[in-house]
């Protein structure tokens, strides 16, 4: 395993948490949007949420061969695969003055729920700081085995 393969893996860690508060923040950004694009008709849509999915780093054929050697240099990464897009149905405003309004005065709004968002921000921003604990960690150790050489 590499030296610097945890830091590696907590520098993936921390890039995807940060993608993930990114859509979390868009996602509360745009939670009144009514108009955020055009569906097949040309009608307007309300926004959609967007949420990210996570897979681990699929090592390549170099590490696989080393890891067929016996070097044992596991990846340990993560990364987004995608980003989607909620498919649960619009939330329906009885606001008849709204200029989007339907001829029986509902208007849909997006399906973002603020609560839920601020509970996904919480936790991204929890495993983001872990991330950067176990950085710095690495880090530390990584400076003592360097004083330790130097003696």
């Amino acid at each position: 395993m590499s030296i610097f393969q945890s830091m590696n893996t907590s520098a993936s860690g921390l890039t995807s948490q940060r993608l993930r508060m990114d859509l979390v923040s868009s996602n509360l950004a745009n939670a009144q949007t009514t108009r955020a694009t055009q569906n097949a008709d040309g009608e307007f849509e309300p926004y959609r949420r967007k949420m990210v999915t996570f897979g681990t780093e699929q090592p390549s054929f170099k590490q696989m061969l080393k890891n067929a050697e016996g070097a044992n240099d596991s990846g340990g990464g993560v990364r987004a695969t995608g980003i989607v897009e909620d498919q649960t149905p619009f939330e329906l405003v009885y606001n008849p003055e709204h200029p989007d309004a339907d001829e029986d005065g509902y208007v849909e709004m997006p399906n973002v729920d603020p609560l839920k968002e601020m509970v996904d921000m919480m936790s991204a921003s929890r495993s983001y700081e872990a991330n950067v604990t176990a950085f710095n960690a690495s880090k530390g150790m990584l400076m003592k085995a360097l004083e330790i050489g130097r003696n």
